[in-house]
């Protein structure tokens, strides 16, 4: 794949012409409302921190949580959002997050904190950076998934660690594109020699003896619940340009 295929790929999907349409609404409205560019500048500068945080704690304890599956009112939420994207990484269809899911906790983040530093024209300005960052992240995504070697050592090391959390242990680099909150939290790793292969990095601790507990997400995904059929899919390759290290399996 060339970048040019990739960024027609990334442009195709239609969530990203949403966010940056609403980035535009953003910046004009914050342009519109603003009092002091001072204040609205603290808003750009920690937009993309709070995001980093968020999604770090979005990430690995909600995504990664086991409680969603739980309840018959999320499991199907769990299943498209995470499940399914740890089941067949390479699976198109669900590597961009859906809008229903996205805008809701990227408002939730931006627009709070934005209001607290600047009014209302920093409200609209975190709106428009958290947009600009998710589509950052979107496109960085696109080049950890797809078959696309990067040439910058930075986009390298992003895909090289991420596909260790799809591909060797769940339980790690949760940052997709900042690691900061990982090595803060001690769940940073960046070879597989330093953590155990885990055996729940595809099905993220889903197997048979949860699913006769909570059959939602089994049902969703066509497993016979009685006779306790796993979905246990073939492993997948790692995209092209991806050298994922292998460990001792646990």
């Amino acid at each position: 794949m060339t970048l040019r295929d990739l960024v027609k790929a990334y442009f195709a999907y239609p969530a990203i012409r949403v966010y940056l349409f609403l980035s535009v609404i953003g910046v004009a409205l914050a342009l519109h409302w603003m009092e002091s560019w001072t204040s609205v500048f603290i808003v750009i500068a920690v937009t993309p921190m709070l995001y980093a945080l968020s999604w770090y704690l979005l990430h690995r304890f909600v995504l990664h949580g086991r409680f969603l599956y739980k309840s018959p009112r999320t499991a199907a939420l769990w299943k498209r959002i995470h499940f399914d994207h740890h089941q067949d990484p390479n699976d198109l269809e669900v590597l961009f997050g859906a809008l229903p899911t996205t805008l809701p906790t990227i408002l939730a983040i931006t627009l709070p904190a934005g209001w607290l530093i600047a009014g209302p024209a920093g409200a609209a300005a975190g709106m428009a950076m958290g947009m600009w960052v998710t589509c950052f992240y979107e496109f960085c995504h696109c080049i950890q998934h797809l078959a696309y070697t990067p040439r910058l050592p930075l986009l390298k090391n992003m895909k090289k660690l991420h596909m260790a959390h799809h591909f060797h242990n769940e339980q790690g680099n949760y940052g997709i594109t900042n690691f900061f909150w990982d090595r803060l939290l001690n769940t940073f790793y960046s070879s597989a020699g330093e953590v155990l292969r885990s055996s729940t990095v595809f099905n993220l601790g889903y197997v048979s003896a949860e699913y006769k507990h909570f059959p939602w997400v089994a049902h969703l995904s066509g497993l016979d619940v009685e006779k306790g059929e796993e979905k246990n899919p073939p492993e997948p390759l790692a995209p092209a340009g991806t050298e994922v290290e292998r460990g001792v399996a646990n």
